[in-house]
């Protein structure tokens, strides 16, 4: 996006470019959903059986150990081949929290696993009264003979009714006098008794998000990761890593090909300012993507990332809302149906895309907490 590629990144792109096109299934292009596991796990470990499915982790833990370059490419020819979403609150978010924070016996638990795809993870971390107050959260953790009682519930989890695992958090000091200070990181196998999860439809009519009730369950303490009341650290470390992967343009990079697509088909892609319009997204897109590499560069060489998270999802979150938009606007009279559109470059789900969207500027942090945040800790601004 930035360069040419070198000869070895040239090598590189064709290799993973003949191999997607030789494996990637017909029917999980273009999907603007979730594929559900019985589809997306099988590419899943196909990803996993190539060495792929883990670029970024080093090759200590299983990993590809990749380049950032080699990041990159697999990126971008991921979003031109219009892959699907991948489970990647194993991949991108517990995994190299274990790698950091977890211990060894931990680690050796649950890293081979999460890479094979025989584990699916889920995160735990809203609560029906605490989503962006994080602090608020109320679901407890009592640490009695080795075992922690947890008692709560937390709701917005992705996937949690086909997840094995979740990491949570949990209060386990309710006198302490800072609210973060008394919080907990603990892991729990929701196979455990004591929990029940109801899937949540979202307004695709998708089950892809639920709510999980916990009722005196017993977590080994042995599932705690780092300090005893130390997890407000943890979750924030893990937070910016989240922050970081939802900023990936990959999402944007694929909405603004069927932009195109869909262009092309109705015409509209002959309107010079509808053209304007679509190339002052493309240069937002290019500069997201340098910010998001760059702190993928940052965040590979041990780096903590800081407000710059905060800046990162607010402007790929943004875009990829820019880009939906632009997307129905582009679809015309069809911008409405619930089906896809059928162009010459293949079938778009212009509606499906636009409406999983509307999210995106509220998980992982809404953006009125991002700019809160941007306006405490870089420009000094009082807050409460």
């Amino acid at each position: 996006m930035f360069r040419d590629d070198t000869p070895d990144e040239a090598a590189f792109r064709a290799e993973v470019r003949d191999w997607l096109e030789a494996n990637l299934p017909a029917s999980l292009r273009g999907r603007t959903d979730r594929p559900p596991p019985d589809e997306i796990m099988p590419w899943y470990r196909a990803l996993s059986a190539r060495g792929w499915i883990a670029p970024h982790w080093p090759r200590e833990h299983g990993g590809m150990g990749a380049s950032l370059a080699q990041q990159i490419v697999l990126s971008q020819e991921l979003a031109r081949m219009s892959a699907p979403q991948l489970p990647v609150q194993g991949i991108n978010h517990i995994g190299p929290i274990l790698m950091r924070y977890g211990s060894g016996a931990q680690k050796a638990r649950h890293l081979p696993p999460i890479l094979s795809g025989d584990v699916i993870w889920a995160q735990g971390y809203s609560e029906p009264g605490a989503g962006s107050d994080l602090a608020g959260l109320s679901t407890r953790g009592e640490l009695r003979d080795g075992r922690f009682i947890v008692s709560g519930g937390k709701i917005w989890q992705t996937w949690a009714h086909h997840a094995d695992w979740m990491f949570t958090l949990v209060r386990t000091d309710p006198e302490a006098k800072v609210r973060q200070a008394g919080i907990s990181f603990i892991l729990i196998d929701l196979k455990t008794p004591g929990i029940e999860i109801r899937p949540i439809t979202t307004i695709t009519g998708e089950e892809e998000f639920s709510q999980v009730f916990l009722d005196r369950v017993e977590v080994p303490e042995e599932n705690l990761v780092g300090p005893l009341h130390g997890g407000w650290k943890i979750a924030t470390a893990l937070l910016a890593t989240e922050r970081l992967f939802t900023s990936n343009p990959q999402y944007a990079l694929e909405a603004v090909e069927r932009i195109k697509a869909v262009a092309r088909h109705t015409g509209i892609d002959g309107d010079a300012a509808f053209r304007d319009r679509l190339a002052e997204l493309s240069i937002s897109i290019t500069v997201q993507a340098a910010m998001f590499w760059q702190a993928v560069d940052l965040a590979a060489s041990g780096m903590e990332l800081g407000p710059e998270g905060s800046t990162m999802k607010l402007v790929a979150t943004e875009n990829l809302q820019r880009a939906t938009d632009l997307l129905i606007e582009a679809a015309g009279p069809w911008g409405a149906d619930a089906g896809r559109i059928e162009t010459p470059a293949g079938a778009v789900d212009a509606t499906g895309i636009f409406l999983q969207s509307r999210r995106a500027t509220i998980y992982g942090g809404s953006s009125e907490i991002q700019r809160n945040v941007l306006a405490k800790r870089v420009l000094g601004l009082p807050g409460g």
